[in-house]
């Protein structure tokens, strides 16, 4: 465990030491580039850890005889097509959680250096988003990779102009290819795209139909199977539902601070009552429910990197952050401690090192 614990106070040690007033920060790339590094090892060449490990190097092995041809038609052929490409190379399977990894990280941090406190938003995505969701659920940590990349495409350029919406639907359409359930993100991004109603209406519904004929079509009766009508029971699924919770209500809290200071206000705001609805939907199919939710964490990482500017006429910035670290401290330690699936984690191994 102290392989987590050392990973977590790396980036909240520069949170707490980061002084910086300015909305928009200087960015010094080298720090970041050689946290990635560090990351991108750390998650990559990771031995048994995570708990669909074996499922993962079952898929490996058994994509050992299959053609380019048959992979493309298969689901998920994005990460099918990284499995196949490592093979080809002769690698190992650690090729193809180092090659997500990279993927995964590049949005992440993108995103992050975009924030007015850069550390403290790594920070907060480092318990979960990290530890959790790249580390063990590795084709759903490659797609909210790159939605953080679509955010951080919209951050920059916003809906409205036609290079970021572009940005957006570009990064969305290839998180797709990793998992499903990203097609959600893309409906959400033309929602907002679209000045009229009709048309938000008629994008949807024609993006949403082709997509799901293209790619889940064949698998739409084993899903709702799976996650609706056996009612798959994801442990801990309320508490990781209530993680998005409380960033969620802050936002509400301090929306009128937020039109002030940052942009995308009806995005964030609509991220926030899903959030919101999640925490009572997760009562009736709470798999499918903490699958999708993964796609609101980057909520925690906004809000909550924002919070000592939105909050600061009644927190001090300082205080605020100390407030944060020492939060998502308490996360990691309860869920190495306490989580039904914290074994699959422990004891961290890293190849390199066998």
């Amino acid at each position: 465990m102290a392989g987590y614990w050392l990973m977590y106070m790396v980036p909240s040690v520069l949170a707490l030491t980061y002084t910086v007033r300015q909305r928009k920060p200087r960015i010094q790339p080298v720090h970041w580039i050689i946290l990635g590094i560090f990351f991108a090892l750390f998650i990559g060449f990771r031995h048994k850890v995570g708990g669909d490990w074996s499922n993962y190097l079952f898929r490996y092995n058994l994509l050992r005889r299959e053609s380019l041809a048959d992979i493309v038609l298969m689901s998920d052929p994005g990460y099918i097509f990284i499995n196949w490409l490592m093979h080809q190379w002769d690698f190992q399977v650690y090729a193809v959680n180092l090659a997500c990894g990279i993927i995964f990280l590049v949005g992440l941090i993108v995103c992050c250096m975009q924030q007015p406190r850069p550390w403290l938003a790594f920070t907060v995505a480092v318990p979960y988003i990290v530890f959790v969701v790249a580390m063990g659920y590795t084709r759903q940590g490659v797609a909210l990779g790159l939605f953080f990349l679509a955010i951080a495409s919209i951050e920059s350029d916003g809906f409205d102009s036609t290079s970021g919406f572009a940005k957006y639907v570009i990064f969305i359409t290839a998180a797709t290819l990793f998992h499903k359930t990203a097609l959600l993100l893309l409906a959400l991004g033309i929602f907002f795209h679209g000045k009229k109603w009709l048309f938000r209406v008629l994008a949807i519904l024609l993006v949403g139909y082709g997509l799901w004929d293209l790619l889940l079509v064949e698998y739409q009766e084993t899903l709702w199977k799976a996650y609706v009508e056996e009612q798959m029971i994801s442990e801990g699924a309320r508490i990781r539902v209530a993680m998005n919770l409380v960033p969620s209500l802050l936002f509400l809290y301090f929306r009128k601070e937020w039109k002030e200071f940052f942009p995308n206000y009806a995005f964030w705001m609509t991220l926030a009552l899903c959030s919101v609805a999640g925490v009572v939907l997760v009562e009736f199919a709470s798999t499918a429910v903490d699958r999708v939710s993964l796609y609101f964490t980057p909520i925690q990482v906004i809000v909550l990197s924002r919070l000592p500017i939105l909050a600061r006429e009644k927190i001090s910035p300082r205080l605020a952050t100390l407030g944060i670290v020492l939060g998502y401290a308490a996360v990691v330690y309860v869920w190495f401690n306490y989580a039904t699936h914290a074994k699959y984690w422990l004891p961290y191994q890293n190849w390199l090192l066998l």
